[in-house]
């Protein structure tokens, strides 16, 4: 790593107001997991019943995620995240009332949590794809820097927060804050303007499949994401799923489980100012190492359900998943053309995220039946194993910084 200055100014404004509107966005979506959590187990304390609502939102997010990453590249990133984030608002508010009003029932939530996930798979493509058209190439790595610096320090206090209105007022007015973000969000990114894309473009199916001949031509690509589509599987089955139950069984409880995701954020926030300063020149192989001390909170809560040591865990799973989130972000946006990155993000989202679901519904009866400290083990070593396979493969371990390519 070499030295370099710390934060270039960004020349455009526009990216300016990109910026503004999803820290105001994040500063909502920080909150909603530990409430979303907290408010399915009050109307159902079933590990099953959480994994049925949190399943019910990915599920109809993989398989619409190719589709909403050809509708990004055909009619425009900054439209379709606009649109994503006021059918995501409205959901959330009427969740946030069912729960404040006392009327909630599983099936509700299930079919809510449905519908915020149609509303991701257009986003997430177009969100990956909008910031090289906000800023020079030159300054990718700042810009995505100070997006993270940004999420780090809202995930600091938001976790936290969220679990004090949880206890205090309940989660339902965690949901309704969630809620405004993503409508005032909406709002902001009306004053973003980008060029719009081709009028004249292939069919849709014309477009998949060039998408995904780039994939499959792309070694570091598809490699990486078959390894992350049984990582995120393992650790949103053990952490999202089954790490609340755990808490509610053990002296950590819902405040102890929020200072763990703010102590996760605070190694995230160190990280992301580390790297303000630094250069990523192997950015995949930096980003696996970091990546495998992800699986080291789920070893804590199977061995020592403590809020200390899982603070201590949870704060370097931090500093290694944002070392790999800017490390992946600058591989793909350097090494994806333009015109191809929304559907190349829609490839790797889709296989990362497949067999979620499946994680998400099964580590419940496997708690059932074997344990649950003893499956939140055996998923957290096999985390750490896991991530390293793609070290194996030559071009993970050497990919290097691509140079900017001139105006």
């Amino acid at each position: 790593m070499t030295s370099i200055s710390a934060m270039a100014p960004l020349r455009s404004r526009h990216f300016a107001w990109f910026f503004a509107a999803r820290s105001i966005n994040q500063a909502g979506t920080t909150m909603a997991p530990v409430a979303l959590a907290f408010g399915v187990l009050s109307v159902s304390d079933s590990p099953s019943a959480l994994g049925l609502v949190l399943a019910a939102h990915m599920l109809p997010m993989v398989i619409l995620l190719l589709a909403g990453g050809v509708i990004a590249d055909r009619f425009g990133r900054r439209r379709v995240i606009q649109l994503s984030n006021v059918v995501s608002g409205l959901s959330q508010a009427t969740v946030a009332t069912l729960l404040l009003t006392g009327t909630a029932e599983l099936w509700q939530l299930a079919v809510l949590s449905a519908v915020n996930g149609i509303a991701s798979a257009a986003a997430m493509p177009a969100l990956m794809g909008l910031v090289p058209q906000l800023v020079p190439r030159e300054q990718l790595q700042q810009a995505n820097v100070l997006l993270s610096l940004t999420r780090a320090t809202l995930m600091v206090v938001g976790p936290s927060v969220s679990a004090g209105l949880v206890i205090t007022v309940g989660p339902g007015w965690a949901l309704a804050i969630d809620a405004a973000t993503w409508l005032v969000s909406a709002a902001m990114l009306t004053r973003i303007r980008i060029p719009a894309p081709a009028s004249e473009r292939a069919g849709m199916v014309t477009e998949l499949r060039e998408g995904w001949r780039f994939f499959r031509s792309t070694s570091w690509l598809w490699l990486m994401v078959a390894a992350f589509g049984v990582l995120n599987a393992l650790h949103e089955g053990g952490f999202t799923i089954l790490g609340p139950v755990r808490a509610t069984e053990t002296a950590l409880g819902e405040g102890g489980w929020g200072l763990t995701l703010s102590a996760q954020a605070c190694g995230a926030l160190v990280a992301t100012l580390a790297l303000m300063r630094w250069t990523l020149h192997r950015p995949l192989l930096l980003g696996v190492l970091g990546n495998a001390l992800f699986g080291l909170p789920l070893i804590t809560l199977a061995l020592w359900p403590a809020t200390a040591p899982l603070m201590v865990t949870g704060f370097f799973a931090g500093v290694g998943v944002q070392v790999f989130s800017l490390g992946w972000h600058l591989a793909m946006q350097e090494n994806v053309p333009d015109e191809m990155l929304s559907r190349a993000y829609s490839y790797d989202q889709l296989g990362s995220f497949a067999a979620i679901p499946l994680g998400q519904v099964a580590v419940g009866p496997l708690a059932a039946a074997y344990g649950l400290s003893q499956v939140l083990l055996v998923l957290g070593v096999a985390y750490v194993a896991i991530c390293l396979v793609p070290l194996l493969n030559r071009t993970v371990r050497t990919l290097p910084r691509r140079a900017p390519v001139p105006a």
